[in-house]
C-alpha cells in the first residue's frame, strides 16, 4: 500500500510517503505548507497522485486551527483522488515514535493535552520518577515537568515531533473521508468566548 501521511496539529508539521511499510520520503514544515510537502513527497517518491491506496491524518489533539487544516487537505484529497482515509492519534504517534514515554501536547492556555486525551495544567501531570516526556508541550513546560521527577529531551530531538511514518504505520481503519473526526478535547476558543 502506498499511504500519504500528515500531521498538522502542532506548531511543526510533518508529512511521509510511505509504501508497504518503507519510508520514501519525510519532510517537516508547518500545516500551511503541507499541500507543498505533499507534491514534494510525491515528486521524492517517484509516485503519482492516483497511485495513492490511502491518506492517514493526525486527528489531534493539538491546535483548533492545525487539527482543521489537517483534516480538511485529508478529506480534499481523498475526495479528489477517491481514496479513504484514517485519522490517527497525535498522543498515540508521539507514543509510537518514543515506546514507554509520555506524550505531552501544548494545548495553549496553560495546559498540556496527555492520553486520555485530557487537558490540564502541566504541574497536574502525574509522573513516575525519570518518566521521560516527549512532544512540545514537554518542551514548553520542560522545567515545570523536570521539577516533577521528568526526563525531557533536548528541544532539537526528534521525539518531541508527530513524526508521519507512525501515522502510516498506526493507521488501520480507513473509511469514507467524512467519517474522520477531530480529537479536540475542549471547546475552541470561541465557543467559549461567545458563551460568555
Amino acid at each position: 500500500m502506498l499511504i500519504l501521511a500528515f500531521d498538522t496539529a502542532t506548531d511543526r508539521a510533518t508529512s511521509a510517503l510511505v509504501a508497504d511499510g518503507e519510508v520514501l520520503g519525510e519532510r517537516v514544515s508547518r500545516a500551511a505548507t503541507v499541500l507543498e510537502d505533499v507534491d514534494a513527497l510525491l515528486r521524492q517518491g517517484s509516485a503519482r497522485a492516483d497511485e495513492l491506496d490511502g491518506v492517514a491524518v493526525g486527528v489531534g489533539p493539538g491546535s483548533f486551527t492545525g487539527v482543521r487544516i489537517g483534516i480538511a487537505v485529508a478529506r480534499g484529497l481523498a475526495l479528489a483522488l477517491d481514496v479513504p482515509v484514517a485519522g490517527v492519534s497525535t498522543l498515540d504517534v508521539l507514543a509510537a515514535g518514543a515506546p514507554g514515554a509520555l506524550p505531552v501536547i501544548d494545548a495553549k492556555r496553560r495546559e498540556v493535552f496527555v492520553p486520555g486525551p485530557r487537558a490540564l495544567p502541566p504541574a497536574e501531570v502525574v509522573l513516575e520518577p525519570g518518566r521521560v516526556c516527549v512532544g512540545d508541550g514537554a518542551v514548553r513546560y520542560r522545567d515545570v515537568l523536570v521539577a516533577a521527577g521528568a526526563d525531557v529531551p533536548p528541544d532539537d530531538d526528534e521525539r518531541h515531533l508527530p513524526r508521519a511514518r507512525f501515522h502510516a504505520q498506526l493507521a488501520h481503519d480507513f473509511g469514507a473521508a467524512d467519517l474522520v473526526q477531530p480529537i479536540y478535547v475542549r471547546a475552541p476558543d470561541a465557543e467559549q468566548a461567545v458563551a460568555r
